[in-house]
């Protein structure tokens, strides 16, 4: 039976108000855009958008019913109660596979899953914010081209880039190599992820056959020209024969759903149909398999590491499975975050976002003239913003994603708020970001590895990120748990702010998305980051420690 779900469009309502309406949208569009949606899952293997189907329609109904006063509470994907607030309290809170500590793990996490007791949010299934493979695209396309940078070019063009994975994660990746000049070869085990990135304009080629996959990326690499081929295989097996035939690429790295041996990593050898028998039938044995062909890959990508590659782990944890597995130096492949990344977080710069709620791509357009007019200082966005009017296709709802720092964020909130109140702008626009933001998330192995004071592991600062959220009026705020083969490695928080050109929109606005960054840069200032620092006296945080 199929539960297709696509999004409202149009300005008609179906609830009491724009805020609950856009909310309700967000959901549907994360199930239009997902992976599995007749399973309610929307990526990474088990990142799920409810717990069960009854729950789904449980949400719906009482988001149509809700009142602005009121606010609706969601533990693990299940609507357990609505409690009577105030009108500029959140609509939504949730709180999504959280486990306390020493019960964190994978196995208990699946125990509980298995009872109906909890789910795995990812970071933006469950809390309704994911847009797509573009919701990752541009920050897929900025650590290329830092790692163009590195090699002291402007861009990729002339360079190979070898990946794994093409889900709704990884599926960013092809787009984002030809966007910077280059040569991409995702390696993706199933066929249809690869015919799904053809249809949606992010990858433009499929090969069945590595000889015809190496020809044409060669080829295309000595002309200079760019190219993306999604080559149907399995990592394990394709990284070690690329590196047995005497090819460097000089960008290596994955974005398998690695995190999750038991889903989300098909061992070599396997078919998808095996893969799957294996997993019902003995899902220790398919652990450990899953962890073996790890360890090969992770193997393969050391000795590219040692040829000269960039390489490096795009957040999946394939470096931890690896280890479990025996690579006892899995770990000196080093983090995106760390490498490219954590500069831009010191000063508040992440994946924000922004979709059309009425589903007009005008809205969209009008907001990217926004941005090359007020924002043209920010050369990251504003060259980003030209780009994606180019090279991105709309997935669901119509949206955006723009790297605004702290302050521009909230710039850019209150002027699409007066262009809606003036009827440039036709529909509501739902503010939200990726939880791999600045004050989003701590995951030791991703976001916070190597913070310069050793607090990799406190989490505090996400919970702090949605209580902050929430008592700055945002209109939905969540917490999540990692779960799944994440179980015990991360906590995050996200948030959705609701432009519908109303004043009470200008206040929760103005609070929410300055808060929101706002604590995240003093995460960072917190732990002894000169340019967090800086940007704390720059925007004049009140932070009396620093």
């Amino acid at each position: 039976m199929s539960n297709r779900i696509t999004a409202a469009r149009g300005l008609n309502l179906r609830c009491k108000g724009w805020r609950q309406e856009s909310i309700l949208r967000m959901l549907e569009n994360n199930l239009e855009n997902g992976e599995r949606p007749d399973d309610l899952i929307v990526y990474a293997a088990r990142g799920k958008a409810a717990r069960n189907w009854d729950c789904y329609h449980t949400i719906v109904n009482v988001l149509k019913e809700i009142k602005e006063d009121e606010t609706l509470v969601i533990q693990s994907g299940k609507p357990v109660a609505v409690f009577k607030t105030h009108d500029r309290a959140p609509i939504v809170i949730m709180a999504n596979g959280n486990l306390v500590g020493r019960w964190a793990t994978p196995e208990n996490f699946y125990a509980l899953e298995n009872k109906g007791l909890t789910m795995w949010g990812g970071y933006t299934a469950g809390d309704w914010m994911y847009i797509g493979s573009q919701g990752i695209v541009q920050g897929t396309y900025e650590v290329f081209a830092s790692a163009a940078r590195e090699r002291l070019t402007d861009s990729l063009k002339g360079c190979l880039i070898l990946t794994g994975g093409l889900g709704g994660m990884g599926g960013a990746q092809p787009l984002a190599g030809t966007m910077n000049g280059g040569v991409v070869l995702a390696v993706e085990v199933d066929p249809e992820r690869i015919k799904r990135r053809i249809e949606t304009g992010y990858c433009q080629v499929l090969s069945t056959d590595l000889d015809d996959a190496l020809k044409r990326c060669l080829k295309a690499k000595e002309k200079g020209e760019a190219l993306s081929v999604g080559l149907v295989g399995n990592a394990a097996v394709v990284f070690p024969e690329i590196l047995r035939r005497g090819i460097v690429p000089e960008i290596v790295t994955d974005q398998t759903s690695a995190h999750d041996a038991l889903y989300g990593y098909i061992p070599e050898g396997m078919s998808l149909g095996e893969a799957d028998e294996l997993r019902k039938r003995s899902p220790e044995e398919m652990i450990r398999r899953s962890r073996q062909s790890m360890a090969v890959q992770v193997k393969a990508m050391l000795e590219f590491l040692d040829k000269g590659s960039i390489v490096f782990e795009y957040g999946n944890n394939i470096r931890a499975q690896a280890k479990m597995a025996g690579v006892d130096d899995a770990f000196r492949i080093p983090i995106f975050v760390e490498r490219f990344m954590r500069t831009m977080f010191c000063k508040g710069l992440g994946p924000f976002r922004w979709v059309a709620i009425s589903g007009d791509e005008s809205d969209i357009f009008k907001i990217d003239s926004i941005i090359l007019e007020e924002f043209s200082a920010n050369t990251i966005v504003a060259n980003w913003i030209k780009l994606a009017r180019e090279h991105v296709h709309f997935q669901g709802l119509p949206a955006r994603i723009g790297w605004l720092s702290h302050g521009e964020r909230t710039e850019l909130g209150l002027i699409v708020n007066d262009r809606i109140r003036k009827g440039v702008i036709k529909g509501p626009i739902a503010f939200t970001r990726d939880h791999l933001d600045c004050g989003g998330v701590s995951q030791p192995y991703r976001e916070t590895e190597n913070m310069r004071d050793g607090s990799d592991a406190i989490s505090d600062w996400p919970l702090l990120n949605a209580l902050l959220n929430c008592s700055a009026m945002a209109d939905l705020v969540a917490i999540h748990g990692g779960g799944a083969g994440y179980a015990g490695y991360y906590q995050s928080a996200g948030l959705i702010v609701i432009a519908d050109g109303t004043s009470a929109a200008d206040k929760r606005l103005e609070l929410a998305l300055t808060a929101d960054t706002g604590i995240g840069v003093v995460r960072y200032a917190d732990a002894g980051y000169e340019t967090a620092i800086e940007t704390v006296r720059q925007k004049k945080i009140r932070a009396p420690m620093i």
